[in-house]
């Protein structure tokens, strides 16, 4: 539905005229309320701004689009609401419940002050489409931090689960656990390539003790991190090899060419401690 100029100039005008009046009501549904703290002030000056931001969406005619300026500035300022509530273990319904509970009292003021108007209805009908633009703007941002938050934790779990180990000077592990994919391999080669150049290793280690199975992929991912550790001055060992899965890349017909391979971590360690000129011995015992 679309409205004239004058009628989104009037809901504006209203909005700001009663901003006082407004706010201490919202105040009172407690939306804007902060967990935990007496700093009314603030959620006062957070309502100001909110109220503003309706009141220009409304003024430039896109009282129903979120991505309105006007509801574009306030983007932060709904984000940090909605995690304030979401840390103190508010569901999204209720969020979102909270949010409708804004808009009864505007209206309310809004009958009182100019229900006697012959375009009542109709701008009734832009004042509600602008607070409920609103409500899906909150929707839209908490969604949108709850998609960056996962995506952050995912490549968190990533770097995490591919650790780079400083084993002795120069020579540097990395365990590698679980199921391989794309994207830890990725993660892996590029942990391992920046710790090189952080230790100046001579030898890095890829340890799959923990890999259940390997394919094709995986063999290629493991030779391109062989290779890239090589341009960058280091030897790579790869370690680890079990019988299920040797017998797996022979079937496969993967082979690892000049890679370096041990069966146990351990034997990696004794092979990478005699590439720089160490050795270990057994202590005599009294």
């Amino acid at each position: 539905m679309t409205f004239d100029q004058n009628a989104n100039d009037d809901v504006a005008d209203f909005l700001l005229e009663h901003e006082e009046r407004i706010t201490e009501d919202w105040l009172r549904v407690g939306f804007f309320a902060q967990h935990g703290s007496q700093d009314v002030e603030q959620a006062r000056a957070d309502c100001r701004a909110v109220l503003a931001a309706i009141a220009d969406a409304a003024r430039s005619g896109r009282a129903h689009d979120p991505a309105a300026p006007g509801f574009l500035q306030v983007r932060a300022l709904l984000g940090d609401l909605v995690a304030m509530r979401t840390r103190h273990g508010e569901s999204p319904s209720q969020t979102a419940l909270e949010l409708s509970r804004l808009k009864q009292p505007v209206l309310d003021l809004w009958t009182r002050h100019r229900g006697n108007e012959a375009n009542h209805v109709a701008h009734t009908v832009l004042l509600s489409t602008a607070l409920d633009t609103l409500r899906l703007a909150v929707v839209e941002t908490a969604l949108s931090a709850g998609a960056d938050i996962i995506a952050y934790q995912q490549q968190q779990l990533m770097e995490l689960s591919t650790p780079v180990i400083k084993l002795w000077d120069n020579v540097l592990a990395v365990p590698l656990i679980g199921t391989l994919d794309s994207a830890r391999s990725q993660v892996a080669m590029e942990s391992l390539l920046q710790a090189i150049v952080d230790h100046q290793a001579a030898v890095a280690i890829l340890d799959i003790t923990g890999v259940p199975t390997i394919d094709t992929m995986v063999a290629q991912h493991l030779l391109k991190t062989a290779m890239a550790a090589r341009l960058m001055g280091a030897e790579c060992v790869i370690s680890g090899i079990r019988p299920q899965i040797a017998q797996t890349m022979v079937q496969l017909g993967i082979e690892l060419g000049e890679v370096n391979t041990r069966g146990t971590l351990a034997d990696a360690l004794a092979y990478a401690l005699r590439r720089i000129g160490l050795s270990v011995n057994r202590a005599e015992t009294a």
